[in-house]
């Protein structure tokens, strides 16, 4: 376990069972605040992958789990590109409820027909307001149990419920609240969220996780904004594939980045300045852009270049506005479920399920 500064004592919620699956066994007693300050917090990334908020935050981050070279499967050889790879994408699913149980179910069962290596889980993490730290019984109610029985690790991003707020996450600015996510990957075999925003490979792609929530207030832009462009000016790979929590173009509810909840000003509720971001380091410069917050399924049609898709359906459904009337290939808000994907050479097969586990829809593109 990498070591966290201990900052003095205070009320946590409650102690993880050792005995739960995916805790690790060296995790805080109760009564242990072990959260950081915002600018400690993400400044050691672990070996899956490397933090982009912190000094090293150009160095390579490696795919495998326990390695800090491979291919993905712990084995510590290279592998080849042409080996397929898989993962599951999902988000919104902080609820702990009934629905986030039978995604999980349905997750499992399409992986072990399928295959998947890892999942992206893209945010609002923990409803309604994120936690409060490491011990935090969200963590346990709302992660490790519904997730218990998939054995592959989650690559996490923040959303705008992780970060505190009022009114359903509105003005949700709490920033230091990210801290206990970040330093939670010290104690979980499952949950990785090395820093703010971070990189990693797997195979022959490259993931950026971006915090699309800093951006809503314009916090720390410009040092994602330096970030990103050197990652995606220097990445050799094949595949590059961003996720974050807000959509750049949405059919839902939300909408589109700029427009958000069909209010254009200010920037804070319109999402002027993600819409500014993507514009200017996705468009044309990733090949994909996995989000959530708006609680459907859909597939867009690409525009500027990268295909955008939003999986916000992990543990519950809101409904389509199409406001904006973005053309899609598929779109639903009916069911909860789950986006699967394969990447085998230049080809990316993306797949919805639903959360019984039918699929919905499946789909092909070729670099």
């Amino acid at each position: 376990m990498r070591g966290l500064s201990l900052l003095g004592s205070g009320l946590i919620v409650a102690a993880f069972s050792s005995g739960v699956s995916g805790c690790k066994s060296d995790a805080p007693p109760v009564g242990t605040d072990t959260s950081e300050s915002e600018d400690e917090a993400g400044s050691t990334a672990g070996p899956e992958a490397t933090s982009g908020d912190v000094s090293e935050g150009g160095s390579e981050g490696s795919g495998s789990q326990g390695s800090s070279s491979g291919d993905g499967d712990g084995d510590g050889d290279t592998g080849s590109v042409e080996e397929p790879l898989r993962f599951i994408v999902m988000g919104d699913g902080g609820e702990g409820n009934d629905t986030q149980f039978r995604v999980a179910e349905a997750v499992e069962m399409v992986c072990a027909a399928r295959g998947c290596e890892f999942a992206l889980y893209l945010g609002d993490n923990f409803y309604d307001s994120g936690v409060e730290g490491v011990t935090d019984m969200q963590f346990l109610t709302k992660f490790e149990e519904p997730y218990a029985d998939l054995d592959f690790p989650f690559y996490v991003t923040l959303g705008n419920h992780d970060y505190g707020g009022f009114i359903g996450g509105v003005f949700a600015n709490e920033w230091e609240k990210a801290n206990a996510q970040i330093s939670y990957t010290d104690y979980s075999d499952k949950w990785t969220l090395p820093g703010k925003w971070y990189q990693f490979k797997w195979k022959n792609a490259r993931f950026i996780s971006l915090d699309t929530a800093r951006m809503m207030f314009d916090h720390e832009t410009d040092q994602q904004r330096d970030w990103i462009s050197q990652i995606t000016a220097g990445a050799s790979e094949p595949w590059r594939i961003a996720f974050g929590h807000h959509p750049y173009i949405s059919n839902g509810s939300h909408g589109n980045a700029g427009n958000y909840e069909g209010i254009p000003w200010p920037d804070t509720v319109s999402g002027g300045d993600v819409k500014d971001f993507m514009d200017q380091e996705l468009c044309y410069r990733v090949d994909v852009y996995f989000a959530g917050h708006d609680h459907t399924r859909q597939w867009l049609e690409p525009t500027c270049g990268t295909e955008f898709i939003v999986s916000g359906a992990a543990a519950k459904t809101t409904g389509l506005s199409r406001r904006d009337d973005n053309p899609v290939y598929f779109e639903d808000d009916s069911e909860a479920g789950f986006f699967w994907v394969e990447i085998d050479g230049d080809t990316f097969t993306g797949a919805f399920f639903d959360l019984d586990g039918n699929l919905d829809f499946e789909r092909s593109f070729t670099k």
